[in-house]
């Protein structure tokens, strides 16, 4: 596989030990559960000529990933130190998820209107929530300072907005939201630029190594003895696992530096971001979170003896694994002498593998008409979506069992930034999503988790009530 895709920054971490810990067991485990699920949503009408695309959420999945996280920094801090696991919610903005994740002991990260309030009909509760987004409106920046909410100002003008608010009649007397700021340490990118934060020109933060930057840092929290936390990110797929840890030691150094001039710990709380990357190339995690655990506890130690509580924001890695989407084969043709499947999976639920197909291939799993996995010799194909433009392909040259009318493709490791984000390209329909689960009888139950969009509400999006909007406007001069 390309590294690009996923494997960078898993092999080859500058020294990192990222050996799995997971094993091979628990790897075919995750397969066995998925084959039931597909053969479970065939045979319960989930999958079906009606219903040609669904996307499935490992339950027991997801829920071993939030123990596995607990587990890997229960493991390095000392005793009684507050820890956060905040979800980022971009990854899978959908309320069901998001209030599993909760129930498993997870808070929520948001960077939007939406997402917060996404998080708020998931339960999450306001101390358990940190906001992100380096746009933030005056709305923003005034609710969540009233709810309590944790908030990370971007930039030098967005703290002098927090500075107006709270100076502003009807402020509360006492700051009940933890307030810091984002930096960049500019620790340089990985392998995707665009999902690189921690670049010299990243759009994120406050640059550190820009001149005097730093040394404003240094000052904005000695003028302000409110400013109690300190944020970093430097990046998802494709980042290095050392260079993941170099951006959290280099904000720890600066914690410590304010620290060391305020004469008392001010920064009481460092956020480190998530980003953890995901293999997309098997069904094995690597890196794991007890790895980069422990990366971060060798390289910096300071950050876990119990002086600062932590914040960590995973999205991709722990959702990623635990999502299939599932689409119908429609049609079979040749063309150039290659076989090609279409299929009711493209652009609209995997935007980023057609456009960007070296940066992110999925793998590919083959079903027959039942949902059994498909046996027989592998035929070189391609796996085509439903779009109407030539590289609308979930996969290319792919080798495959023999694909047919009626047989079923699964584009795997989707449960993040996959079927929760939608792409509305040629009006094609948002599928119905459905956590499963073993019965606790051989079989499989499921959960709605959002329902298939109708062409009804693609009318309703698109305008429909406006209808006559445009045609009743005065026509003007014509030309």
């Amino acid at each position: 596989m390309d590294g690009t895709g996923g494997t960078d920054g898993v092999d080859g971490t500058d020294g990192v030990d990222v050996t799995d810990e997971r094993g091979a067991g628990a790897a075919e485990a995750v397969a066995a559960r998925r084959d039931a699920a597909v053969a479970a949503a065939v045979a319960q009408g989930l999958l079906s000529p009606d219903r040609p695309l669904v996307g499935l959420l490992d339950v027991t999945g997801i829920r071993a990933s939030a123990a596995a996280l607990h587990a890997a920094f229960a493991g390095v801090v000392t005793p009684g130190t507050p820890v956060l696991h905040a979800f980022a919610v971009k990854a899978t903005p959908l309320v069901p998820a998001v209030r599993l994740l909760h129930a498993e002991g997870l808070g929520a990260e948001v960077a939007s209107p939406g997402e917060l309030a996404l998080a708020r009909a998931a339960g999450v509760p306001p101390e358990a929530t940190v906001l992100d987004s380096p746009a933030k409106t005056p709305a923003e920046l005034r609710e969540a300072l009233a709810l309590g909410i944790a908030v990370n100002a971007d930039n030098p003008q967005e703290l002098a907005r927090v500075d107006a608010l709270l100076a502003s009649p009807g402020a509360p007397a006492v700051l009940r939201a933890p307030v810091g700021i984002r930096v960049n340490p500019q620790v340089g990118g990985g392998s995707i630029g665009a999902l690189s934060t921690a670049t010299a020109t990243s759009k994120f933060g406050v640059a550190l190594r820009d001149e005097g930057a730093r040394a404003w840092v240094v000052r904005a929290y000695a003028e302000r003895p409110w400013l109690t936390r300190l944020h970093t990110h430097t990046g998802s797929q494709g980042i290095p696992l050392a260079l993941m840890v170099r951006g959290v030691a280099e904000t720890y150094a600066l914690a410590e530096e304010i620290n060391a001039r305020a004469g008392r710990r001010q920064v009481d709380t460092l956020d480190i971001g998530g980003g953890l990357p995901v293999d997309f190339s098997s069904d094995t995690d690597r890196p794991t979170f007890a790895q980069y655990a422990r990366a971060l506890r060798a390289a910096v130690p300071g950050l876990f003896d119990g002086r600062y509580g932590l914040v960590t924001e995973f999205g991709r890695s722990l959702l990623a694994r635990h999502g299939t989407v599932v689409a119908r084969v429609e049609y079979t043709k040749r063309a150039g002498g290659r076989p090609v499947a279409v299929t009711h999976a493209g652009v609209q639920i995997a935007t980023r593998t057609v456009y960007a197909p070296d940066a992110w291939p999925l793998r590919i799993a083959a079903y027959d008409a039942e949902g059994r996995p498909k046996a027989g010799p592998r035929v070189v194909q391609d796996v085509a979506g439903p779009a109407c433009f030539a590289g609308d392909l979930l996969a290319e040259a792919r080798a495959l069992p023999p694909l047919e009318p009626g047989d079923h493709v699964a584009a795997l490791d989707t449960g993040a930034y996959f079927f929760a984000h939608h792409y509305g390209y040629n009006s094609l329909p948002r599928p119905g999503i459905h956590g499963f689960a073993p019965d606790g009888t051989g079989g499989v139950v499921f959960a709605t988790v959002r329902d298939a969009q109708t062409v009804k509400s693609i009318v309703a999006e698109s305008g429909g009530a406006h209808a006559a909007g445009l045609t009743t406007l005065p026509p003007g001069t014509r030309r």
